[in-house]
């Protein structure tokens, strides 16, 4: 069975999260605090792979917890409701049991939650294809068809046919019956389908193996059942080599036992430097000895287990305490997967923060790891705030985890916590933040096969320029060249950098850019260096015919009224035209600088004005550009010159 779809609520800081899908590969984006791990906690709660229940006082939203009672007269309170699909062999399961026809829908949901002893499944079987599939397995007359038909219920067989004489073959179907829990079809097929149920294995970036190891202090904590996380790792990695704390306790097998750990280490080695590309020449080895009299204790006595990276280039090891920590959490993620595989097999794995310490080239190894060898057997969810961890061809895979705090018209804020979006361009820019690095990164990379490149100064540019273009090209006009690449630069002082990090290349480097009256030197100074084309240096003002101009101010400027007036949601109190911006700062025709100072005078409950929400908006509503009033049309005469000059750019 896969999972499909989550919805959480009184959990921490989520109250209801709202449903939100699940695929393959999820990755859960927000910034710190916005409630992730607690998603992933909920999930676990389900059906853990490890000891994990729900708790009251923990985990209950503490704003509520007095009223719990109240709330929740049941004593149980509802944490995560999931949506599942059946596979073909899931359905075939149990229609071997009750016949076919009997699911009359492949999805079904399970719920559970604080005070639940067991999860709730709610699957929904046909009980008269139940009952005819019964009558024509003991080939029933009709009689006796009708008499089984009219209890409507599995469980209502036997108070039917009580009424009536029981015939043999009517007998034989009571019993039957008798077999299903509490004499419900639905039961049956859910006691045939809850070992099939996955559990949610869960790992975060702090979990990493103990590099050193007390064999009998061990033996102790695993028979209290105290051994730590770190500990734990280990014992995995004993089991995923053959063998065990205890087996190590016997001197008789040393050799045996340090010929099993090294192997197992050298599959994990191999494994890890299929997909670590920061340092190839590592190895991991493993120690077993006897414990010195002047080590620390518990190191000083008994068999003591150590674990050393050896580096081949500077021809020396190092106890794996003393390693980088991304490469521990690497090592021993591998450690705990490969015995997870071994053992438990159907699981869905829930990744916190994973890879947190890795260089960001590591995490694309690591990214690329769970997709070749994770996601083949495994349903993987994941959180992460890293623009590297974002999978790059899978942003619709992507959800945005938010703590939702709206403030009311006097300034008031009103909590909602922890919400799950799958709408990826969300107005926080701290959430927005990973989701922004990592386009600008997919597309600062396409420069080396980019043979044509476009350098605009933000992400809000390439917005404009795409909506605008499509526009263009929808009405057969000029939009512009599919084979110009457009990459964000951050600013026009860092154009300088961006085209002397790559005109190396024999690229075709044109640029368009902002434009204000501190900015002519620096573009006088880019068209006179040699790194770019004199002539392929443009300004927005070029355009425009203003002094000053941003990008925005290719726009109407009724229509940039109107598309902030949307993209802000400003109500008709507040609402903006032309003459309240030209009014705000007379001296500039910088549109919108206009706009930025009108914001500052705004009521508290109005957003910050930024340039992105605008840009965003004309994203996800181009009909704006439908019309042919005369603002539309101006907009897109003035834009398709822009274009047809950089076209022209290219051979």
């Amino acid at each position: 069975m896969k999972l499909t779809k989550v919805r959480i609520k009184n959990f921490r800081s989520i109250e209801d999260s709202n449903e939100f899908a699940i695929s393959n590969l999820t990755c859960l984006v927000g910034k710190n605090e916005a409630g992730k791990t607690a998603i992933l906690h909920a999930l676990q709660g389900l059906r853990s792979f490890s000891p994990f229940e729900y708790d009251r006082s923990r985990d209950y939203p503490r704003r509520y917890l007095a009223r719990f009672n109240e709330r929740h007269p049941s004593g149980e309170s509802e944490v995560v409701r999931t949506w599942w699909e059946l596979e073909d062999y899931e359905v075939a399961l149990v229609e071997k049991e009750l016949g076919a026809g009997v699911i009359l829908s492949t999805i079904f949901e399970i719920w559970t939650g604080i005070g639940c002893k067991n999860p709730y499944w709610e699957i929904k079987i046909n009980e008269q294809k139940v009952l005819e599939n019964l009558a024509s397995k003991y080939k029933l007359n009709a009689a006796e068809k009708a008499a089984i038909k009219s209890a409507g219920k599995t469980n209502n067989v036997g108070n039917v046919l009580e009424k009536s004489q029981i015939t043999e073959k009517q007998q034989l179907i009571i019993n039957e019956i008798k077999t299903f829990r509490e004499n419900r079809a639905d039961l049956k097929a859910i006691d045939l389908l809850s070992s099939r149920l996955p559990k949610f294995f869960y790992t975060s970036h702090f979990d990493r193996m103990s590099g050193e190891i007390s064999i009998a202090k061990l033996t102790k904590y695993k028979a209290q059942n105290t051994v730590n996380i770190g500990d734990k790792i280990f014992l995995d990695f004993l089991e995923y080599a053959g063998t065990s704390v205890e087996e190590l306790q016997e001197a008789g097998k040393y050799e045996e036992l340090k010929a099993q750990c090294e192997g197992a280490s050298n599959d994990i080695t191999d494994e890890i430097f299929e997909f670590w590309s920061q340092n190839e020449a590592l190895q991991v080895q493993i120690e077993l000895g006897e414990g010195k009299p002047e080590d620390p204790a518990p190191f000083n006595s008994g068999t003591i287990a150590k674990i050393r990276i050896y580096n081949q280039y500077h021809r020396a090891s190092i106890p794996l305490s003393e390693w980088s920590a991304g490469f521990v959490w690497f090592f021993s993620f591998l450690a705990q997967f490969k015995q997870l595989k071994k053992t438990t097999g159907n699981a869905i794995i829930l990744l916190d923060e994973p890879g947190l310490t890795l260089h960001g080239k590591a995490q694309s190894d690591l990214l690329r790891y769970i997709q070749e060898r994770l996601l083949p057997d495994y349903q993987v969810i994941y959180t992460t705030h890293s623009p590297f961890m974002v999978p790059a061809e899978q942003l619709a895979d992507v959800r945005v985890v938010e703590d939702v705090i709206k403030r009311d018209e006097k300034g008031k804020p009103a909590v909602f916590g922890t919400k799950v979006s799958s709408d990826i361009l969300s107005v926080d820019k701290d959430t927005l933040f990973p989701l922004q690095g990592h386009l600008g990164y997919e597309i600062t990379q396409s420069l080396f096969i980019g043979q044509n490149t476009l350098l605009v100064e933000g992400p809000s540019d390439i917005l404009y320029l795409q909506v605008l273009s499509q526009a263009l090209k929808d009405r057969k006009r000029q939009s512009l060249d599919p084979r110009w690449v457009i990459c964000p630069t951050g600013g026009i002082d860092k154009i300088w950098s961006f085209a002397s990090l790559f005109g190396g290349n024999k690229l075709n480097i044109a640029v368009l850019s902002d434009f204000a009256h501190g900015d002519k030197a620096k573009i006088q100074r880019l068209r006179e260096s040699e790194i770019l084309k004199t002539e392929q240096v443009l300004t927005v003002a070029d355009f425009t015919g203003k002094s000053e101009s941003d990008i925005e101010d290719l726009l109407h400027p009724e229509l940039f009224c109107v598309l902030i007036n949307e993209a802000f949601s400003l109500l008709k109190a507040n609402k903006i035209d032309t003459k309240m911006l030209e009014q705000s700062v007379p001296k500039t025709e910088r549109i919108v600088k206009q706009a930025e100072t009108l914001f500052k005078t705004m009521p508290p409950n109005v957003p910050e004005f930024d340039h992105f929400s605008p840009a965003n908006w004309l994203l996800r509503h181009p009909e704006l550009l439908d019309g042919d009033d005369a603002v539309v049309t101006q907009t897109l005469d003035g834009v398709e010159k822009v274009f047809e000059t950089l076209n022209s750019f290219l051979s």
